[in-house]
């Protein structure tokens, strides 16, 4: 009987894992999707991606559940019972993806309206390829029970902050140049920084790994790159690319 409950108890987590395994591709493709929708203009691309939000708020909500009874069945300790909580704040992280990933699918047809300029749009396109790359290793990093590995994404975040930083410079000296941008530039700005927003969750993704399988948090400060709270408004005794440090 106690060989029998342990088998099942490892089928729950194994449970856990696959279903967070399952969400996080769902929300790599939300991501990816929504990007390609932005940048091609696609409207039944974005309706796809805002009507697949639903399904992972779902999934999300299931999985959150299925693992609360767990505990309440079960009453793990250490690590089982690290895995199931991380698993729970993992799921949260991937949701609150989905959900950036809705965001900015819904912009496309205000971004359509007007004229976009190609290096900014392939500036966002650079970012979420950046993004993507941190998500998806960081699930792969979940599925190994790695966290060195994880702890890497974690180190990478800055490349991600540095890069939607110059986008910001771009698109706010694109908007001072011309004010027929300002529509336009504002809603690109708003997608880039939910892209970057994408990943501070992979970087949230990476930390509870760590936890998961020390039973600590990372002792470092996390990286950031994110200069856009400290620059000035460009003016003429300000030039476009005089930013505060």
């Amino acid at each position: 009987m106690a060989g029998h409950t342990v088998t099942s108890y490892e089928d729950e987590l194994k449970y856990i894992v696959r279903r967070i395994s399952e969400m996080g591709g769902q929300a790599e493709r939300m991501v990816e999707q929504s990007v390609h929708a932005l940048i091609r203009s696609d409207w039944s691309l974005a309706q796809s991606v805002v009507a697949d939000d639903v399904l992972l708020d779902a999934a999300q909500r299931e999985l959150d559940e299925r693992a609360v009874m767990t505990i309440a069945k079960r009453q793990p300790m250490a690590i089982d019972l690290r895995e199931i909580v991380g698993a729970i704040r993992i799921s949260n992280d991937l949701e609150r993806i989905g959900d950036l990933a809705k965001n900015i699918a819904k912009r496309v047809i205000a971004v359509h309206e007007h004229s976009q300029p190609v290096q900014l749009v392939r500036g966002i396109e650079h970012l979420s390829d950046l993004a993507l790359e941190q998500l998806k290793e960081v699930l792969d990093a979940y599925g190994a029970g790695d966290e060195r590995r994880a702890i890497a994404v974690r180190d990478n975040d800055a490349e991600i902050d540095a890069m939607y930083t110059s986008i910001f410079r771009e698109l706010l000296t694109y908007m001072m140049e011309d004010p027929r941008n300002i529509t336009a530039c504002t809603h690109l700005l708003f997608s880039a920084k939910n892209i970057e927003r994408i990943g501070d969750h992979a970087t949230n993704i990476a930390e509870t790994i760590y936890y998961i399988k020390t039973g600590e948090q990372p002792e470092d400060e996390r990286p950031k790159g994110d200069r856009t709270s400290s620059m000035v408004q460009p003016t003429p005794e300000t030039p476009a690319a005089g930013f505060e440090g």
